[in-house]
């Protein structure tokens, strides 16, 4: 199978042909058909996350076909279309059983590995690692039952590829994490392919205004066309004082949907008394911010942090297919350009730069 490897970090990834073992107990083979261009990948690769383990196929995002299923196998079929979920569930353990199951105990966050702590893929007897648990960065993969959430097939796989991270950590942090409700003021902070999707789940529980922030005017323009009423450029004004002007207050709820300190400060700083600042985002390793803690205590604010939009994968993912089937999220417009395996390196740049809401391999 061929795949775009990262051999080290601060370096281009190389397309090369990799060994893949069949699945074992309770695994399938996917086919993959799509994958997203993701930020935490290009920062697994550009060395802002320590400790990468290396070789590595990155992805984090993607959809695809079922090929092949492993001995234990139930809840999945040969042909089944899915989206990866790089989240893996156990259903068993203390999170699982409370209902937070993004958190369960059996993720190995960092390690690169499945969840039995091995590898599947290799190059010339040498183990190459997963990225988040899925390794989407290649045209087939193999992965734990739990991580491919079967879906519709009338849903393209081309764009439930995105509902497989952007899509759901974004509106999963508006209607899951932080559970908005209508008429609640909202400011996203970062508008690329998480903070797009925000201001989509925004949308969907009637929040107003809604009030994207970036320092790219393109960007806020792309957030008005899926829901936000306001835009305000923080390389222009201070994003602080144009919030609590458009709220009085301040906002209700902020989320943080960029890896930025800077941003983290405004967003506390935005709040309203009794508002919650949501942490999408993350930087780079060891990154801490400066914090004033009389307005949290004595204005009754919080801070909470959002993995993968406090997802219920095998609830959360289906719901977001029909929604994207029924038209009110809008998947294909989050698309800004479609690459080919070998041009991961290109779709990186462009990610950097801010060119992109959400790139997409196309298989």
């Amino acid at each position: 199978m061929r795949a775009s490897v990262l051999f080290e970090q601060a370096t281009p990834l190389k397309v090369e042909e990799l060994e893949l073992e069949p699945p074992r107990s309770g695994e399938v083979l996917v086919r993959m058909v799509a994958s997203g261009v993701c930020h935490s990948c290009l920062h697994a690769a550009d060395g802002s996350w320590k400790g990468v383990p290396v070789p590595i196929v990155l992805g984090d995002e993607g959809a695809g076909v079922v090929e092949r299923v492993g001995p234990g196998v139930d809840t999945l079929s040969v042909g089944d279309h899915v989206i990866l979920s790089w989240a893996p569930t156990c259903g068993r353990c203390h999170y699982c059983v409370i209902g937070r199951p993004n958190l369960c105990e059996r993720r190995q966050p960092g390690r690169g590995v499945l969840p039995d702590g091995t590898t599947r893929m290799s190059l010339g007897g040498r183990p190459v690692y997963h990225y988040g648990h899925v390794a989407t960065y290649a045209s087939y993969t193999v992965v734990a039952e739990s991580c491919a959430i079967p879906i519709d097939p009338a849903m393209p796989l081309e764009l439930a590829a995105l509902i497989g991270c952007s899509v759901m950590t974004g509106v999963g942090a508006v209607i899951n994490t932080a559970a908005v409700p209508a008429g609640a003021s909202m400011a996203v902070f970062g508008v690329g392919g998480i903070g797009l999707n925000v201001v989509q789940g925004g949308a969907l529980v009637a929040a107003d205004p809604i009030i994207a922030v970036d320092v790219h005017p393109a960007k806020l323009e792309h957030a008005r066309a899926l829901g936000a009423t306001h835009g305000v450029d923080a390389s222009r004004e201070d994003p602080v004082a144009a919030i609590k002007r458009l709220t009085r207050l301040g906002a209700d709820y902020t989320f943080v949907a960029v890896g930025n300190v800077s941003a983290v400060t405004q967003a506390c700083d935005a709040l309203a008394p009794g508002g919650t600042c949501v942490l999408i985002g993350v930087p780079e390793t060891g990154a801490t911010v400066p914090l004033d803690i009389r307005p949290v205590v004595t204005g009754e604010r919080a801070i909470r942090g959002c993995s993968y939009g406090s997802a219920r994968t095998r609830e959360d993912l289906p719901r977001l297919v029909r929604l994207a089937l029924a038209g009110k999220l809008r998947i294909a417009e989050l698309i800004t350009r479609r690459y080919a395996l070998d041009e991961a390196n290109e779709a990186f740049r462009a990610l950097a730069a801010g060119e992109l809401a959400r790139g997409l391999i196309v298989f």
